[in-house]
């Protein structure tokens, strides 16, 4: 053979390996920085559809490794590759950085974007939202959601426990209606206690104010709340508040919906399937069942706002006597029975 063609063969096989070496290279850093983008990004431009950002919260456990950490975030849809993610927290030197606590992490974070808020401090704590009308088992389950209350573990729920420090609890039955509804940042490994004294503390602040004037507050509160669950603006809560004031006092049942949906329920209102009341229900034994017994029930059905509190202190004298939340939301008013339910046959 011609040795000048075989150094020629050999210099073109040369290349076409440096060839296929740096085309590799290429394709390995091109994934490697496509891997690291935010997974939000994904938009599939053929049918034109646009992803949305996810916020979701993260919790790293104590002892938890990379992997187990990269696969959860995978899992999630939070990041586009494991691998990318170990070997970034490798090259970054974060790989045992990561703190335990709760994050608020979205898609439309990149992978370095994620690490440096795994790094730069785990927060101990996680906010959680207690919506107006929930009850206190309902707000079990937000904070087991939240990862702040284990599976299984409940709140404490006597009031005995807490009215040294909170009078207003005194000869109370229940801590129904005294969990305040707002936005709470709750620390993560909180015994169930300090939970619901932060409760107690918020309702102190912002609700024990509004009441305390009232010679009769506990039964304001009782009805506050079923006015919560009853009806959605602060002037027809008032008028539905004199309404029921006025059937207290002619010794007529005040005949709402939502305290037979609290005994159905069993105290949640979160997933039940019952909660729509049917005329049968009407008959049920129980002291919440407002059709059957006079005056309120036994205690709060819910955790009332500050506006249905003030709906309730407030109560606006009308000559109506009955009412009706129709399907569109809006509340209708009667004077008569009649009156009433000819409403109810064309608005329901």
């Amino acid at each position: 053979m011609n040795p000048q063609r075989e150094q020629r063969g050999n210099l073109s096989v040369r290349l076409l390996v440096v060839l296929g070496a740096l085309l590799a290279f290429i394709f390995v850093v091109a994934y490697f920085v496509y891997s690291l983008q935010p997974s939000d990004t994904e938009n599939n431009q053929e049918d034109n559809t646009i992803s949305t950002s996810t916020a979701v919260q993260f919790k790293i456990e104590k002892g938890e490794g990379i992997r187990e950490i990269a696969s959860r975030l995978s899992s999630e849809k939070l990041i586009r590759s494991i691998t990318v993610f170990k070997f970034y927290t490798v090259i970054s030197g974060t790989a045992h950085r990561f703190l335990p606590g709760s994050y608020t992490i979205s898609n439309a974070m990149s992978i370095p974007e994620i690490v440096k808020e795994f790094t730069d401090g785990g927060k101990n704590e996680t906010t959680v939202v207690i919506p107006e009308g929930t009850t206190i088992r309902d707000v079990e389950e937000i904070l087991a959601g939240a990862g702040v209350l284990q599976k299984g573990v409940s709140l404490p729920k006597d009031p005995k426990l807490f009215e040294k420090e909170f009078p207003f609890l005194e000869k109370r039955t229940s801590l129904e209606g005294f969990v305040f509804p707002d936005t709470y940042r709750v620390p993560l490994d909180a015994p169930p206690e300090v939970i619901v004294r932060k409760f107690l503390e918020t309702f102190e602040r912002k609700a024990w104010p509004i009441l305390k004037e009232q010679d009769d507050w506990y039964n304001r509160l009782v009805l506050s709340s079923i006015l919560e669950r009853e009806v959605i603006t602060f002037e027809d809560r008032q008028i539905v508040a004199g309404i029921f004031l006025k059937r207290i006092s002619i010794r007529m049942p005040i005949q709402a919906d939502a305290t037979i949906s609290y005994e159905k329920c069993d105290g949640k209102y979160k997933g039940c399937e019952v909660i729509r009341m049917a005329r049968s229900d009407t008959a049920i034994p129980s002291p919440y069942n407002t059709y059957q017994r006079l005056g309120l029930p036994p205690t709060p059905i819910a955790n009332p706002g500050q506006s249905a509190i003030r709906a309730a202190i407030e109560p606006q004298k009308t000559p109506y006597l009955y009412y009706l939340s129709a399907k569109t939301g809006e509340t209708l008013f009667s004077r008569t029975l009649d009156e009433h339910n000819i409403k109810r046959a064309k608005y329901l």
